[in-house]
């Protein structure tokens, strides 16, 4: 019974089906496709200088999985609050309701790991011919179909996945029913103290992890600032509410005053719903900080020792993470259209009261980028500071290398897939009729 009801939960709620399924489907692609390269190169000698790189890799696209079904997941049950609640005030315990949230993750997540370790052996044979044509491989990597590369793959799509659910549906039920049900926009508690606590504990974890980078071995550095990013990211991540809605405030002022009547409503939004805006703007963050460590270290080392690459070579270091930030930049517009998909009875009830469907496309328009430019500020923050403590390492000064093209590139992909997703999901509560359903 409870897995009939998952199902039908799961088809009336499409768009966080898709945003799911497209998060678990990438990740386990990513990690088993990651896993049979670096398997393939493990046996093959003249591939040994290129497994440092192979790894760093497999390691950021695992993390960044996580990291992504996590919050994709949490997101998704956290639209659902009010489905809860309406089942609980029927008669469904707590208990059920857990149930019934775990049966609906298992639902996506086996539908999603079928499909991606199928989707994983083309993409790693992809990645092999890569390596062949940049160079790094000159021999070729020699995929082989294995069942170990796919075992965490699994793990990541299955086990993360549920666990996420659970985490999100305890948040859930925690409410009472009718407390659950009220239309109140305002959050009451900005960080409960087992969130504060883990951001706390990890910023200070990845504070550790800088200062280490320019004293450990040499080729232990690079290891150790993405591994200082990655926590300083989960850090950035769990105490983003109240950075975000000082951000949101500050830049919400400036748009104000550009457009006062849009950009007011967009700040309200911000300041009352920081946490909704957060689960937007952490992939964006997610993929600056990432990308720009692991893309601007390689050209850091690069430059400190005097190397320029050219041809396909230079292109090496931004394929092997671009996966990696295709998957993020995917989740930038699923969690914008998730978060904003949200907010069509709040953009009906303005339009009820005379906000023209243009001024709404304002509105959407100034709290997607407000929300993007945070994130990007956040994840630039991040990167700065490992890159910082990278140059340290490599050159003995607090310097960094990096390409101002690559970064506005990359800034300017996020801009544009949160503006897509949030229009997109937007578009009917904004120009279509007045009662949802219609």
């Amino acid at each position: 019974m409870t897995l009939v009801l998952a199902w039908s939960n799961v088809r009336a709620n499409r768009t966080g089906l898709a945003a799911s399924f497209a998060a678990v489907l990438l990740a386990v692609t990513l990690v088993a496709g990651g896993g049979l390269v670096v398997a393939a190169a493990g046996t093959r000698d003249e591939l040994n200088g290129v497994m440092g790189l192979l790894v760093l890799s497999a390691a950021v696209s695992g993390f960044v999985s996580v990291f992504v079904v996590t919050g994709t997941l949490g997101l998704h049950v956290a639209r659902q609050r009010r489905t809860w609640g309406l089942l609980r005030s029927v008669g469904m315990t707590p208990r059920q309701v857990r149930r019934l949230v775990t049966a609906e993750a298992l639902v996506v997540a086996v539908l999603a790991c079928v499909a991606g370790c199928v989707l994983a052996v083309p993409y790693a044979l992809l990645m092999g011919a890569f390596l062949r044509l940049t160079g790094l491989a000159p021999t070729g990597v020699p995929v082989a179909v294995t069942p170990g590369p796919f075992v965490p793959a699994v793990v990541v799509g299955l086990v993360v996945t549920l666990l996420a659910a659970r985490v999100a549906a305890r948040r859930a039920v925690r409410v009472g029913p009718l407390e659950v049900l009220r239309d109140s926009a305002v959050q009451r508690r900005l960080l409960p103290w087992p969130r504060a606590v883990a951001g706390v504990v990890a910023l200070a974890g990845g504070g550790v992890l800088v200062s280490l980078a320019p004293v450990v071995e040499p080729d232990a550095a690079v290891p150790t600032g993405l591994g200082a990013t990655m926590v300083l990211c989960v850090g950035a991540a769990a105490l983003g509410p109240a950075v975000l809605r000082g951000l949101g405030w500050l830049l919400g002022a400036v748009v104000a005053r550009l457009d006062p009547g849009a950009g007011m409503t967009a700040r309200a939004s911000l300041v009352t719903q920081p946490r909704r805006a957060m689960a937007a703007a952490s992939p964006v963050m997610l993929t600056v900080a990432l990308a720009c460590t692991f893309l601007f270290a390689v050209t850091t080392s690069d430059a400190a020792a005097g190397v320029t690459r050219t041809g396909a070579a230079a292109w090496a270091a931004p394929a092997l993470v671009g996966a990696a930030v295709v998957y993020t930049v995917i989740s930038v517009l699923n969690a914008t259209a998730m978060a904003m998909a949200e907010r069509a009875e709040e953009l009906r009830v303005l339009r009820t009261v005379g906000t023209t469907p243009r001024q709404l496309t304002r509105t959407v328009v100034w709290e997607t980028l407000i929300v993007t430019v945070a994130g990007v500020l956040i994840g630039t923050g991040i990167a700065a500071t490992t890159l910082t403590a990278l140059g340290r390492a490599a050159t003995g000064r607090p310097w960094f290398a990096y390409s101002l093209p690559q970064y506005a590139g990359l800034v300017l992909i996020c801009l544009v897939s949160g503006l897509a997703g949030a229009l997109i999901a937007t578009r009917r509560a904004r120009r279509g009729p007045l009662v949802a359903g219609r």
